[in-house]
């Protein structure tokens, strides 16, 4: 898909990959029809919203944040650490962020697959061409649905699901952390502008996996 003058949806966690993916698409001339924020119990909820609704008005499209509380019950009987009562968040170290086993720790039962095609309705239903994800190939490493592979086969889902073949785009997909953080900063934006911690207290924890990925300096 060319990025210039396609309409999207995006996925605005508030977090830095999702807020590059949205920005540089419409730096790379897209237009955001709306955007989406999820809240499913996570211990982040209010922070990702807020920083999700501050992306969103800058990069224009109306903002949507969507209670899913039935997602937030599947991850509570999964028992994600994501949530709160979930057990101790998996703390790493910047040379070593997360593993297989802290992936496992946060899991969310199919949370990008609902988010996906619960942003391909909107899109659909708004006429936008695409769904806009902040995956990223350091985090596929460890986390499936963040691949290339998730990316095509939720596109060729789309293609079957939707009457107007909505695809699912990344302008992240092939960059890892540094290189988003680079991204960021070439788009104007600064680390104040994010919210990538599992924690939802008055700053970010600086310990969890999502802020030793994502941390400014390195």
């Amino acid at each position: 898909m060319t990025v210039a003058s396609a309409t999207g949806v995006a996925l605005l966690s508030g977090g830095l990959d999702s807020g590059v993916a949205a920005a540089a698409f419409v730096a790379g001339g897209g237009r955001l029809l709306a955007s989406l924020c999820f809240d499913y119990g996570q211990r982040a909820a209010a922070r990702e919203r807020a920083a999700a609704a501050a992306l969103a008005g800058r990069l224009g499209g109306a903002f949507h944040a969507i209670d899913l509380p039935w997602l937030a019950a599947c991850a509570a009987t999964a028992g994600s650490a994501l949530l709160p009562g979930g057990g101790d968040l998996p703390q790493g170290t910047a040379a070593r962020p997360g593993d297989a086993a802290s992936a496992a720790r946060v899991w969310v039962p199919a949370r990008n697959a609902a988010f996906v095609a619960i942003a391909a309705a909107h899109a659909e239903a708004l006429g936008a061409d695409c769904v806009l994800a902040g995956f990223n190939r350091e985090e596929a490493a460890t986390f499936p649905d963040n691949s290339a592979a998730f990316l095509a086969a939720a596109t060729a889902f789309l293609r079957l699901g939707t009457r107007t073949a909505v695809a699912v785009v990344s302008p992240t997909l092939d960059l890892d952390k540094p290189a988003i953080v680079a991204r960021a900063r070439a788009l104007g934006f600064t680390a104040a502008d994010f919210w990538s911690c599992y924690e939802g207290g008055p700053s970010p924890c600086g310990r969890c996996e999502s802020c030793l990925r994502s941390r400014w300096q390195r």
